[in-house]
């Protein structure tokens, strides 16, 4: 992270300062804000190569920048990588509320998202 007013952030996707691992190896990160209701925030959050999640939904629209890398992207309830679009480094995708999509990658990826919280991830119940 680097500064250049009071005040001012600003994030280099290599030095990102991760908050959270979790256990597939995906991190994640809030940058500016917080996840209470009502409230916007940005945060970063990083994709390990050949890391894949299952379809889900969020409770908030994200708006999402890809930082590093390319996202995979695909929309519905069936996890099916013929149905996913690639997205490299410098796309912009808005992902509305309770969508359902999976998504990962297949090199180290860093997405930067903002959203307006409550945040939640809502996994589709196994068939």
């Amino acid at each position: 992270m680097t500064t250049s007013a009071p005040g001012a952030l600003a994030f280099d996707p290599n030095r990102i300062p991760w908050e959270i691992t979790h256990d597939d190896g995906t991190k994640s990160a809030t940058l500016v804000g917080t996840r209470s209701a009502g409230e916007m925030f940005s945060y970063a959050f990083f994709i390990p190569a050949g890391v894949y999640d299952a379809p889900h939904s969020h409770i908030a629209a994200a708006h999402l920048h890809v930082a590093s890398g390319e996202l995979r992207l695909g929309y519905g309830p069936s996890f099916d990588l013929n149905d996913a679009d690639s997205y490299p480094a410098g796309s912009f995708l808005y992902v509305p509320a309770g969508d359902v999509h999976f998504d990962g990658a297949d090199e180290d990826t860093v997405l930067i998202g903002t959203a307006t919280g409550p945040w939640s991830t809502e996994y589709l119940a196994a068939v």
